[in-house]
């Protein structure tokens, strides 16, 4: 059994996924990459996603230690937003993970179906 902040896991993927899962932790993730991003430009390569629920999993992502937050002192206030050495670590998974995804979108719909995620082209090892 793993404890974490107070919550009990029966295994590391328990973990793993709560800490990565959702609609919207690993596209976050997966933006961030190897680069470090305001908020708006966040928010533009996440477009569905809503300015409230962007600030809760930003939150919660940065209180797992995956990503970092740092904060200008300027007027008016500048954000940025980068993975720590924890979150860069789970590049290469959802890499894998993207790759799953178009694999098994062409195999549903082999006519063409476009990449789920067009960042992942540059990104995945070929």
């Amino acid at each position: 059994m793993i404890t974490y902040k107070n919550t009990h896991y029966q295994c590391s993927m328990e973990l793993t996924l709560d800490l990565i899962g959702g609609k919207w932790k690993s596209l976050i993730l997966w933006h961030l990459g190897d680069t470090t991003l305001r908020f708006s430009e966040l928010r533009k390569t996440i477009p569905q996603i809503t300015p409230k629920m962007l600030t809760q999993q930003l939150r919660e992502l940065e209180e797992s230690g995956l990503v970092s937050r740092y904060i200008y002192p300027q007027i008016p206030p500048k954000v940025e937003y980068s993975l720590t050495p924890a979150g860069k670590s789970l590049i290469p998974i959802l890499a894998t993970m993207c790759e799953w995804g178009m694999s098994y979108a062409n195999s549903v719909a082999p006519s063409g179906a476009s990449p789920i995620c067009p960042a992942a082209e540059a990104t995945i090892p070929k």
